[in-house]
């Protein structure tokens, strides 16, 4: 099983759009994919079920040693994805530093992941590289970048990739995928001027070549709780979704 982390420096990016439609993407592939919220604000949960609230999840298993994997995954009408949300457990700390007992846990759940025939597992998580982001990315495999094509977020990649660098210390099998361009609107000069700024400023390999452009359809996707490839108007979107998916594919060196 491949585990890739869906992290930023900052919010607002697009990280839970892109682990929906990315997770989507690979299952519709017929890869089987396990999509988990690692994020205590449980976006995942709230853009796919508005029952996540009650749910257990991630949180518990962290929390508790006697919380089985298996209660915690919730089916979707793809059989070939699944879910778990962020759950109910409060006591982690998310200001933490490194801890080693966290990571050992995290590192059993995906083991845990791997033995039920999962293939992919795709981690929402929380801005920042600290508290459970860090502790997630200490137990993955791979990391993918969402950045928001604008002036001032662009300015934040740089710090960003340092410190993933500076986290393969503790996780050398760790695969930084690259910078993913979110929210793109090629039609507005900031947003193209930005996006084409950092792929200037960064070497090639550092930026996927895929970009996820604005589109209204996310919202009304999240609004309905599903992926946006399943809304009549979304073959662009589904598109450049399938396109990410067979460059990581690529980077990865995974086959069917």
């Amino acid at each position: 099983m491949t585990s890739i982390v869906v992290s930023s420096q900052k919010g607002g990016v697009g990280k839970t759009t892109v682990s929906i439609n990315l997770a989507f993407a690979f299952a519709r592939a017929g890869w089987n994919v396990l999509l988990v919220d690692t994020d205590p604000q449980g976006s995942v949960g709230l853009s796919l079920t508005r029952q996540s609230r009650k749910l257990l999840g991630f949180f518990d298993y962290l929390g508790d040693q006697k919380q089985t994997f298996d209660g915690l995954v919730v089916p979707t009408r793809m059989k070939t994805l699944s879910m778990i949300p962020a759950g109910q457990g409060e006591g982690y700390e998310l200001g933490g530093g490194y801890s080693e007992s966290v990571v050992e846990r995290v590192k059993d759940f995906l083991g845990e992941a791997e033995s039920r025939g999962y293939d992919i597992c795709i981690l929402d998580s929380a801005a920042g590289l600290f508290g459970i982001t860090r502790d997630v990315l200490v137990a993955a495999d791979a990391v993918l970048v969402p950045q928001q094509a604008e002036p001032l977020g662009i300015r934040s990649v740089p710090k960003m990739l340092k410190g993933l660098t500076e986290l393969r210390a503790k996780n050398t099998k760790l695969s930084i995928l690259g910078v993913l361009l979110t929210m793109v609107q090629r039609d507005v000069q900031e947003s193209a001027e930005a996006a084409d700024g950092l792929r200037e400023l960064l070497p090639a390999q550092l930026v996927m070549k895929e970009e996820v452009p604005r589109d209204g359809l996310f919202l009304k996707a999240s609004g309905k709780g599903v992926p946006v490839g399943v809304l009549q108007g979304s073959a662009k979107l589904l598109s450049a979704f399938d396109e990410l998916r067979l460059e990581i594919e690529s980077k990865l060196g995974l086959s069917l």
